[in-house]
């Protein structure tokens, strides 16, 4: 009885094995019928300083490794070259790809999974989104088919092709960790987070379910040695063909905007405004003459819902916004005093890359502190009466450094290691006249709270 059992059991094991080894996906028809769409794109800039691409002291900042971007700085003094993925959306040879691999570029080359080489015309980039178009000239070409991020559920399994350190049509795959994920500097994409391989060169490769489809552009890892660590994010592939298409029929993004700071809902401040949960976005700040003061939105209220999308987080409210097309009156309810209140704003546009960035050799309104990427402006007397302060400088952008740092455009500086600020002028000479490597902390008037704000002051704010 006992050797019967025994070899019921030496037989089921075996059985068992198998029946679970079959239930493992197979990527190899997947890597077949999608692997030709798959292109590797290489590029060339001129001669570059090293500061220009690396900024010094950049690889001590833990913001800059948890979010670099693909691809390690070249040596100064020689020809930039990268290397980067991409994939065909049409088969008349529109491609999409990263902007920041195309990004200064002076000559873009494409590589088909038959060899064959292209030169690239860039139709467009758009920075806020990473996401670029090319043209090739070609016809009849393989084209990866489109699917929809938003039926992904986390734990599915997806893949990942490109040219991970030059090397072509690498296959990788993982799963969806996380959906929606919202980053530093990057809130106008709901990120989808996976643990696909992803590495230098994988950057604007596209990332695939396993019906063949694409959902998402690899653009981002979070590294502190710049290679594969498990956790890599990749826009929806839905965000990015509503850019393409933009790019493509008018080679500019238009996105919504109204005109506020905002800041997350705790638990703490929701139970100081009567709020059920903590949820919605708080207003900081309303900017003078902006779509939401005319709509008669306040500092203080909390944002719950915008054009009929709840808002459960903070980070939820740019992309919303963005996405309504400037000129809508859509529906807003706020959390004022206690109660909802429902209110109709007119949406105006966000200046695009060139104007925000004042491109072109137009000169900037506030004046800039070197590549701290602050630019400043004296805070007019009513702005004071406003806020309730006596001295101040108003910050009409922050980039860079300063964004880093968690410093935002509406923010007024009130001090410097407590020593009171109270014109542009001695807020630069404080910012550019400190000890390099030093880190310094600015008191900052943040709608109707303060914060204290640390800032390194390395080789950069020079």
């Amino acid at each position: 009885m006992l050797r019967k059992l025994f070899l019921l059991v030496a037989l089921w094991v075996p059985f068992g094995l198998v029946a679970q080894t079959r239930n493992l996906p197979d990527f190899a028809d997947l890597a077949d019928q999608q692997g030709p769409a798959v292109v590797n794109i290489s590029t060339t800039s001129g001669p570059q300083d090293e500061q220009q691409i690396l900024p010094p002291g950049a690889e001590e900042d833990p913001f800059f490794d948890f979010f670099r971007r693909f691809g390690p700085p070249q040596p100064r003094d020689y020809q930039a070259r990268s290397l980067g993925s991409g994939f065909i959306i049409s088969a008349d040879g529109y491609i999409l790809t990263n902007t920041h691999v195309v990004d200064a570029a002076e000559e873009i080359t494409v590589r088909l999974t038959d060899k064959r080489e292209f030169r690239a015309k860039v139709i467009g980039t758009d920075k806020r989104t990473d996401v670029a178009v090319l043209k090739i000239e070609a016809s009849a070409l393989p084209v990866a088919r489109i699917g929809d991020p938003n039926n992904l559920r986390v734990g599915e399994w997806v893949v990942a092709i490109g040219s991970p350190f030059g090397f072509d049509n690498t296959v990788t795959a993982g799963i969806v960790s996380a959906k929606g994920r919202s980053l530093p500097q990057e809130n106008f994409v709901p990120f989808i987070q996976t643990d696909v391989a992803i590495n230098p060169g994988n950057s604007g490769g596209p990332l695939f379910n396993m019906r063949g489809e694409v959902v998402g552009i690899n653009s981002m890892i979070f590294s502190r040695t710049g290679g594969f660590m498990g956790v890599s994010f990749a826009i929806p592939i839905d965000v990015a063909v509503d850019v393409a298409k933009q790019l493509q029929t008018g080679g500019r993004v238009s996105r919504g905007r109204i005109g506020v700071v905002i800041q997350e809902v705790t638990k703490e401040l929701a139970d100081s405004f009567g709020l059920p949960r903590p949820v919605g976005a708080l207003v900081n700040s309303v900017e003078k003459g902006g779509p939401a003061e005319k709509a008669g939105i306040q500092p203080s209220d909390v944002i719950l819902i915008f054009n009929n999308k709840e808002i459960n987080s903070s980070n939820e409210l740019p992309r919303v916004v963005a996405g309504v097309k400037p000129g809508t009156t859509v529906p807003v309810q706020v959390w004022r005093k206690g109660q909802p209140k429902e209110l109709q704003i007119v949406v105006g546009e966000t200046p695009d890359e060139r104007s925000a960035r004042r491109q072109q050799g137009s000169k900037p309104a506030g004046e800039q502190i070197g590549k701290l990427g602050l630019t400043l402006a004296e805070l007019p007397a009513e702005r004071r009466r406003e806020l309730n302060v006596a001295n101040g400088v108003l910050v009409e952008n922050a980039e860079g450094a300063a964004a880093r740092a968690g410093i935002r455009s509406g923010d007024v500086i009130l001090a410097v290691n407590n020593q009171e600020v109270k014109s542009v002028e001695e807020l630069t000479r404080l910012l550019t006249g400190g000890e390099k490597g030093r880190t310094i902390a600015l008191l900052v008037k943040r709608g109707e709270g303060s914060l204290y704000i640390p800032l390194r002051l390395d080789e950069s704010g020079k």
